[in-house]
């Protein structure tokens, strides 16, 4: 269960960094926002919202789950804005971070729960 939770993350993380650097090839982050800001009929339509809303909704439902493992509101605060601002690719290094301890026969429940 760690190699395949491992593997996930890693293809995860290494996927979305590269989708993010060729998309910012194409086009700076900064110009799209502001054309975003200065026309957004024309740059979003109702697809685009909907998944907007579908990606931050999901980002908190992970959030959820850090909350739930971290014990200090510095750290719960930390990964909430990592989220918020990065979404798939925290999450993807929370993973891997949870994972880098484990033994190879770690079970779901070792990987979910809060450790002691």
């Amino acid at each position: 269960m760690k190699a395949r939770l491992l593997i996930l993350s890693l293809f995860v993380l290494f996927s979305i960094l590269a989708a993010t650097t060729w998309a910012t090839s194409v086009v700076s982050l900064a110009p799209a926002i502001t054309a975003l800001i200065d026309h957004p009929a024309a740059g979003f339509n109702p697809w685009q919202w909907a998944t907007l809303v579908d990606a931050y909704l999901g980002f908190l439902w992970f959030y959820a789950w850090i909350a739930y493992k971290e014990r200090g509101w510095g750290a719960r605060i930390g990964w909430l804005l990592a989220v918020l601002l990065t979404g798939n690719m925290a999450m993807a290094v929370y993973m891997l971070l949870q994972l880098r301890g484990l033994p190879a026969n770690a079970t779901a429940a070792d990987v979910l729960l809060r450790r002691g």
